[in-house]
């Protein structure tokens, strides 16, 4: 088995809360995901329109929230490009935070999760300072300390709109609290751009998330028509992809200014075209890793994978109904944290992991 990078025991992030259990991005799920175990939650933050940061999956909300029962705000439905993508619904920064403290959350996936939406329409939508206020009441009661990973959802885009995010997170983290390279919180975002530029101003954790794909939006918009490129640098930025991140000088460039990598599955333990996970050969049983840990580790990078679910339709054909095998599998590769919506699932065995 592969260590962590630092010999301890992997941390649990419960992913928008305990999501697996209650509707994400809710008090209500955070609350369990801190009683079923779970190290840090996390919250993604959006601002609303007087600039204050909540915790939505998106900015588009109506596939969170019953704002399409809500005749008042029928006229605030519009389309927005969002990062490249057309959207059309609802969106949290033409809402005031009382507007959007009058909405109910409800399951997002409830194909997937019908048991949750039992609890469609109990919940308010809650602010980053009420999540901080829970972690602090809950901390104390279970003599644990627990920590936040929020993350900065859009930046580009809410920097575009003169709502940028980074200011209002650092000023809250601060009122709070939150200091120094040890603090219980990681910051994380697709982005680079704002995490070189966090780390001019906070020594807090910083974390490069990473998928499988795609680029991040700032490079995209560093290579758009029209965005004079100022640079051989930004030149060769606007080419370069999230593959392009996880070689090993992609690793050491994000090492100046995060601690850790947050990592999708696929990046680590790739899957075939069939929903298998990839093995050395076709006459060959063993699963077939990357080297992304070992190449981060020896970066000095933390990696921090996701997601993880207990589902079937989310889970690789070599798990299906076991996903416990699957953890077991990505905690012996010595990853240091697993974002997870069932973290009473992922604590139970890390703990039997170590």
């Amino acid at each position: 088995m592969t260590t962590t990078l630092q010999e301890t025991s992997p941390i649990i992030i419960a992913h928008r809360g305990a999501s697996g259990y209650r509707p994400e991005h809710t008090l209500a799920a955070y609350e369990l995901a801190i009683a079923l175990g779970a190290d840090y939650i996390e919250p993604d933050l959006v601002s609303t329109k007087d600039g204050v940061l909540i915790a939505r999956h998106e900015n588009e909300i109506s596939e969170t929230t019953d704002v399409a029962s809500h005749a008042e705000f029928a006229h605030l439905q519009t389309t927005k490009i969002i990062d490249g993508e057309s959207k059309t619904g609802w969106f949290t920064e033409d809402f005031t935070l009382t507007e959007l403290k009058t909405l109910r959350a409800k399951e997002r996936i409830p194909q997937v999760r019908s048991q949750n939406t039992a609890y469609d329409g109990l919940f308010e939508i809650p602010t980053l300072q009420e999540i901080i206020d829970l972690v602090k009441v809950k901390s104390g009661e279970i003599n644990r300390t627990i920590g936040i990973y929020p993350e900065t959802k859009h930046p580009t885009y809410f920097q575009s709109i003169g709502l940028a995010l980074e200011a209002p997170l650092l000023a809250t983290l601060t009122a709070n609290g939150y200091q120094g390279a040890n603090a219980p919180i990681f910051i994380q975002s697709f982005e680079v751009g704002n995490l070189q530029d966090l780390s001019t101003k906070t020594d807090l954790p910083l974390v490069q998330l990473l998928n499988d794909s795609g680029k991040p939006y700032d490079f995209v918009v560093s290579g758009c028509v029209g965005v004079g490129v100022a640079s051989p640098r930004v030149a060769r930025r606007r080419h370069r992809t999230y593959t392009d991140l996880v070689t090993a000088s992609g690793l050491k460039e994000i090492a100046k200014y995060a601690k850790a990598i947050g990592i999708h599955k696929n990046l680590l333990v790739p899957r075939d075209n069939n929903g298998k996970l990839r093995r050395c050969g076709a006459a060959c049983r063993q699963i077939s890793p990357t080297s992304l840990v070992i190449d981060a580790h020896a970066a000095g990078l933390l990696v921090h994978v996701w997601t993880f679910r207990n589902e079937d339709c989310f889970l690789p054909l070599d798990f299906q109904g076991n996903p416990q095998g699957e953890y077991e599998l990505f905690f012996n590769l010595g990853v240091d944290g697993v974002f997870s919506d069932y973290p009473d699932t992922a604590a139970c065995h890390s703990t039997l992991q170590w």
